[in-house]
């Protein structure tokens, strides 16, 4: 890609945004901050794990930025007995209409869809978990000898209820990894309460118009991929993310008590692509620091083990982030 599509890429991805945020608000009310990383998140092309009590919208969140973005919609409701070919897909054996032969067909699993709302991901057990994890890495699902690819763009966003853990499965930290940013929904305010209230409860909700489609979506994301960067905000991103291991020189004495593992590559790598794509929603051609240092928390937060002191003090990974920040 040249630098004069790029430019023009880039320039109307910022006037998308504005005409998405419009769409979006149409249905959901406040949570401007996890609507901005959202929208990161899938311009960045990274995979997202969205936490939050029940009743925050979480699952219209996302079902609402799928038709808005006009891609195909796939929701998975994870449980103890989901089964790995209940996401994939399976083969089953059926009678040629024409020659009266048996024969295997392909069922398509709720996978093959743009975006995948993977509700409740740590109800299942490791083996289903493995299956979604295989898509999201290799973006193609693997039934008998055969390959399928799937269709572009393909972006997880699983939720996690973080309130009632009995008889669930937690994540390993190797597949947490696998999620570029860690989004966190809170309560509303008071005031975003009482117009959620006053909005579901009277005439009915008007719905979202779709305005992109998977090809414009693919080429803004080419776009983020090709804009330039600068060592300094390259150098940043690497110092910050290594800054998380306890054991490099880089990382402040306080802080190494406070961490048992930190963040590895992966998190340098999310880290400029995140910066990037906040850049270009702005409508500015290269990230500066202050784009990295706004997605740090979603994207290291599940990335660092705390240590037992930490756990014992109360203090949260958010905190331990922003102290490196300082």
């Amino acid at each position: 890609m040249n630098s004069e599509t790029m430019i023009q890429q880039i320039t109307e991805l910022k006037t998308a945004k504005e005409e998405l945020l419009k769409q979006i608000r149409k249905t959901i009310i406040g949570q401007d901050k996890v609507v901005e990383q959202v929208l990161i998140g899938l311009f960045a092309n990274g995979h997202m794990l969205i936490e939050g009590v029940p009743g925050l919208a979480k699952t219209l969140l996302i079902s609402t930025i799928a038709k808005a973005l006009n891609l195909s919609f796939g929701r998975i409701q994870f449980t103890p007995d989901l089964m790995p070919s209940d996401i994939t897909g399976s083969d089953i054996l059926v009678t040629g209409s024409v020659t009266g032969e048996r024969e295997f067909k392909y069922i398509k699993g709720p996978i093959f869809a743009n975006i995948i709302l993977a509700d409740e991901i740590n109800r299942t057990p490791p083996k289903t978990q493995a299956a979604l994890l295989q898509a999201m890495q290799e973006y193609q699902v693997s039934s008998g000898n055969t390959t399928r690819p799937l269709d572009l763009p393909f972006i997880v966003m699983a939720t996690q209820n973080p309130i009632e853990q009995e008889g669930t499965y937690p994540l390993p930290e190797a597949q947490l990894d696998r999620f570029m940013l860690y989004i966190g929904i809170d309560y509303p305010s008071y005031e975003e309460e009482l117009a959620i209230v006053q909005s579901t409860t009277g005439a009915q909700l008007e719905e979202p118009q779709a305005l992109l489609s998977a090809e414009t979506i693919i080429q803004f994301q080419n776009a983020i991929r090709n804009m330039p960067l600068s060592n300094h905000v390259l150098e940043y991103a690497v110092k910050l993310a290594r800054s998380t291991r306890p054991g490099d020189p880089g990382s402040k004495a306080e802080l190494r008590k406070l961490i048992n593992w930190g963040a590895g590559p992966r998190a340098s790598q999310y880290l400029v692509l995140a910066a990037k794509a906040r850049a270009a929603l702005d409508g500015r051609l290269t990230p500066a620091e202050e784009d990295v240092r706004a997605v740090a928390v979603p994207v290291l937060s599940h990335r660092i083990l705390k240590s037992f002191a930490a756990e014992a003090e109360g203090i949260k990974v958010g905190e331990i982030i922003k102290q490196l920040l300082e």
